[in-house]
């Protein structure tokens, strides 16, 4: 799981940045990117830390804290539905990553992404095929991205009960639509995903 993190360092290129996002797919909400330095991702502490998708939603509590007790450094991005419809997800996604990676307070030597590669980045990066699951940085921002998302979406849920956000985080499920379908979207729908710009028209 480690041989890339592990390569890079023993060439001595460190310290490493893992980045990832959580929140592309939902037609709600916040998209979220998260980077992470870690000082040793082979600590113990670290062992059970996976993919945000393989790991429980309990889990990833647990995890998260501590991830971010031992992190060398953490930097959140928070992208609103309202940037994500001007700019597209994906271009908002790339800048969210381009952000985070600047917030770190400490400048990384090298950089890696799961799925893409940060267009425009001075710091060396590259995009590694399934990071999540391969780079234990990358899993670790992956875990931060989601469980901060997670706790805005439950937060969004006391806001318009309607919709279920604690449930399906803003993804489109069949009781989402149906929700969408009686209430009509709110503040924090896309309106530029397809379905939500359906009920606009």
């Amino acid at each position: 799981m480690k041989a890339i993190e592990e390569l890079l360092r023993n060439a001595g290129i460190s310290p490493i940045a893992g980045v990832d996002e959580a929140g592309r797919g939902p037609c709600a909400g916040p998209l979220v990117v998260a980077a992470v330095i870690l000082k040793d991702p082979n600590a113990p502490e670290l062992s059970e830390v996976r993919d945000s998708k393989e790991v429980s939603e309990a889990n990833r509590e647990i995890l998260f804290n501590v991830i971010m007790n031992i992190a060398e450094s953490v930097s959140v991005i928070i992208v609103p539905p309202a940037e994500i419809d001007e700019r597209g997800v994906h271009a908002a996604n790339l800048d969210g990553m381009r952000r985070a990676v600047k917030g770190l307070s400490i400048e990384p030597a090298y950089v890696l992404t799961d799925g893409y590669a940060i267009e425009g980045l001075a710091i060396p990066n590259v995009a590694v095929w399934k990071g999540d699951q391969v780079v234990t940085a990358i899993s670790a921002a992956s875990i931060i991205a989601k469980v901060t998302r997670d706790r805005m979406m439950i937060e969004l849920d006391e806001i318009y009960p309607q919709y279920g956000f604690a449930q399906h985080k803003g993804y489109i499920t069949a009781k989402h639509t149906a929700a969408l379908a009686e209430h009509g979207p709110c503040i924090e729908h896309r309106k530029s995903f397809s379905n939500i710009a359906a009920l606009l028209k």
